[in-house]
């Protein structure tokens, strides 16, 4: 036959939508066009099949040779259409024989080396799930294979290069499908503790209330007070991933990790940008409209280290995704749209020399100076901020204290081991009252499930009157006191639980409502 089809899908953001790879041969001069908007390394794509046609022991058909990807309206990019080109050729010059039921029933993805041998490609968990949902087996390089245990229940198929591929087309030395493998999640309780910080009985609570309400928090504090410390503690706290959510971080990971998924995307992710990242590092973009370090995060944490010092329109554009938990990406030819559903841990210094309000060091910075440095933070990112919580220098008792529990015999996994015990059971009655965490409660959801007493709603009226606080500020303080409330097994909002938010929430000016 001169015409050949081959199923294969393209990648747009965590979506895998069908491509047809369509081959003609036709007479005349030889020549190998591919058509359908495809993108620089896609039509790149003809030498490397040329060749691993030729180094596979088969023949490059002469004449003229079209290829098409079908839609033609949508992007295609990357190596992944190697592996479905070649075999189209092969089909339509007659020298792998055609099998209707195959081509109906399997999909092919991967790209070719000059040698014949099949590398891994992006998004191979995204693509298997939509093979899986269009009916169909997926076959793909054995680089790939790992990356579909997170869905046990596809059918696919994994092989090392193209003669193997064709062989199992051919039905003459079939390949054996891919074993169902079921991976549980990682705990990472034992890893790091917060008895390892020094004092700071303030900032461990804020990361205990950040746990087990999904809460942001801001840490402002003197340098070395341990404002990393407590933030690189915060995923131990945290239980594992449920399954639609390892689901979710590893589609992520399979369409930025070209070589198969690691490390294991069964733990939270953990993102640290460096202060000088620019807002495509942060948000995401580029050409190809990839995930930035907010999508990377998702379901984990993201740690913003000196938040002052990141660029001002890179804090501005984080404000959406705290609210909604995705991010939009439109750029020119491409749009994609990612989950960006993170918890913000960020840290700063109280001014620019880090010693404003310390007992013993002297502040060097002028009024104007501080001024500067804390309007890089807006009010309206500091709104959507959760807990905002004021650190202290640590104090010779507090490191004595330290150093005798360090050196003493009972066991250091003790007490977060309640605390994980403690915020396990505060998340599993927010999933049964409400099916999300605190931190994700819109107004009317407060309205219903955040009940003050008495008390706690004359205490909150009258804080915002003195403080100015914005609604969204008042909302905010909400969700953190029905978390406390949470914490105490308490059905009501009491009057301790909103002083106790209020306290959390007190390390800056509260912002005027915007």
């Amino acid at each position: 036959m001169s015409v050949s089809r081959v199923a294969c899908r393209a990648q747009d953001g965590l979506a895998a939508p069908a491509v047809d790879v369509e081959v003609h041969l036709g007479a005349g001069l030889p020549t190998f066009t591919i058509v359908g908007l495809p993108a620089t390394e896609v039509k790149e794509s003809k030498e490397r099949v040329r060749a691993a046609l030729v180094n596979s022991g088969y023949e490059f058909p002469a004449g003229r040779i079209t290829v098409n990807l079908a839609p033609a309206d949508l992007p295609k990019d990357g190596g992944r259409f190697d592996l479905a080109i070649a075999v189209g050729i092969l089909l339509a010059s007659a020298q792998v024989p055609s099998r209707p039921e195959v081509a109906a029933a399997l999909e092919l993805l991967g790209e070719l080396g000059l040698a014949g041998e099949l590398r891994p490609v992006r998004g191979a968990l995204p693509a298997a799930a939509a093979a899986h949902a269009a009916g169909r087996a997926l076959l793909l390089p054995q680089a790939n294979a790992r990356d579909l245990h997170f869905l046990p229940a596809v059918r696919a198929f994994a092989a090392k290069d193209l003669r193997a591929v064709c062989a199992h087309w051919s039905g003459t030395q079939p390949l054996a499908a891919l074993e169902p493998v079921v991976l549980a999640c990682a705990d990472t309780a034992a890893s790091q503790t917060l008895d390892d910080v020094c004092g700071q009985a303030e900032g461990k609570r804020a990361i205990e209330v950040a746990a087990a309400g999904g809460h942001g928090v801001l840490f402002v504090g003197p340098p070395g007070c341990g404002k990393s410390m407590l933030a690189q503690r915060l995923p131990a706290l945290l239980p594992p991933l449920r399954a639609e959510e390892a689901l979710e971080v590893a589609m992520i990971a399979s369409i930025v990790t070209p070589g198969g998924i690691t490390p294991s995307p069964l733990q939270r992710p953990f993102r640290t940008p460096h202060h000088s990242a620019s807002a495509g590092a942060i948000i995401g973009g580029g050409p190809r409209s990839l995930p930035g370090e907010i999508t990377r995060a998702h379901r984990g944490v993201l740690f913003l280290d000196e938040l002052p010092e990141f660029e001002r329109r890179v804090l501005e554009a984080l404000r959406e995704p705290l609210e909604s938990g995705t991010v939009a990406l439109a750029r020119v030819g491409a749009r994609a749209e990612y989950p960006a559903a993170f918890q913000l841990v960020a840290a700063m210094n109280p001014c620019p020399c880090g010693h404003a309000g310390d007992a013993k060091r002297r502040c060097r910075c002028t009024r104007a100076q501080l001024a500067r440095y804390r309007a890089r933070l807006s009010g309206p990112l500091l709104d959507r901020i959760d807990l905002r919580v004021a650190l202290a220098a640590v104090t010779d008792a507090e490191l004595a204290a330290h150093r005798e529990r360090s050196t003493a015999d009972s066991a250091r996994a003790t007490p977060d081991a309640h605390r994980r015990a403690t915020i396990a059971a505060a998340r599993a009655r927010q999933w049964q009252r409400q099916g999300c965490l605190n931190a994700a409660l819109d107004a009317a959801a407060l309205e219903r499930h955040a009940r003050l007493a008495p008390a706690a709603q004359q205490l909150l009226l009258r804080i915002r009157s003195m403080r100015g606080l914005s609604l969204r500020a008042i909302h905010r303080c909400l969700r953190v006191a029905r978390t406390l409330a949470d914490l105490d097994a308490q059905n009501e909002i009491g009057d301790v639980n909103v002083a106790e938010s209020l306290r959390l929430r007190s390390a800056l000016e509260e912002p005027a409502d915007v």
